[in-house]
């Protein structure tokens, strides 16, 4: 029988990639290779003209560090977007997650929650963004709200799906003692859970941050517009300089988070 339901899988695998195919433009693949010397020269542009001559290299590392110069503010209003929302999502998520565990709250909560937690999390932070554009105004926080809002939807499954797979344990011991359903939250479940809730809380700030350069775009603070404005232009080398900062910052962030998880976790 688990041979038979293991085959049956593979199988369903199969016909959804076949299926899904021509949808993908999946046909059109060759053209990666066909076309690869344009893609080489559209990335060219990044770089200077001429490596060899020191007068192409100047002017190339003089715009750059102008767009460095000019992106850095930017980046570090993304990351301050990136950290409130990052925050405010993880206070919001702790008791959704809560009232979406099978095992703490009555399946007449639990359903309600979590298809509220299924629109939080399906759409796009862009869209979350213009509805709070319309409320706030342009600017940051609209930006802060949409990241929490987006949020608190992934963290709220991943804070109830580890609530699920606690020891049982220590919550029936908790019980043996005449405390209340809080208490049993406070003194047996949130200990064994914290951990886990502490890596997913990091990992989305590493995700806000860089979901929050593509605010810009509509407006809603950061690098974003100033990116979206230099591929306009065709402007290669402080698209060049915005893209250097995100990556840069987006690293750091990575290398931050680890030693942090390290630490608490």
């Amino acid at each position: 029988m688990q041979r038979a339901m293991n085959t049956a899988l593979s199988a369903g695998v199969v016909v959804i990639l076949v299926w899904s195919f021509n949808a993908a433009n999946m046909d059109r693949a060759y053209l990666l290779v066909e076309n690869a010397g344009d893609m080489g020269e559209f990335i060219a542009g990044f770089f200077p003209e001429n490596l060899f001559d020191a007068q192409s290299r100047g002017s190339y590392w003089h715009e750059l560090s102008e767009g460095i110069g000019e992106a850095l503010p930017q980046m570090i209003v993304t990351v301050q977007i990136a950290i409130w929302g990052t925050f405010i999502a993880v206070l919001a998520a702790i008791p959704f997650g809560l009232l979406s565990a099978r095992n703490v709250a009555p399946g007449w909560v639990v359903q309600p929650v979590r298809r509220l937690m299924d629109v939080f999390r399906s759409i796009n932070e862009l869209i979350i963004a213009l509805v709070f554009i319309a409320a706030v105004g342009l600017g940051p926080l609209a930006g802060v709200m949409a990241l929490a809002v987006h949020t608190t939807g992934v963290l709220a499954k991943l804070f109830s799906e580890a609530v699920e797979s606690i020891d049982p344990g220590p919550v029936e011991g908790v019980r043996a003692t005449g405390a209340s359903p809080l208490h049993e939250v406070i003194w047996a479940v949130i200990p064994q859970v914290a951990p886990l809730w502490t890596s997913f809380g990091l990992y989305r700030f590493e995700s806000n941050a860089r979901s929050a350069t593509v605010l810009g775009l509509i407006g809603a603070g950061g690098i974003g517009q100033i990116l979206f404005e230099a591929v306009r232009a065709f402007d290669y080398q402080r698209t060049a300089a915005i893209v250097l900062v995100i990556v840069i910052a987006v690293s750091l962030i990575d290398l931050f988070s680890q030693l942090l998880r390290k630490r608490l976790v």
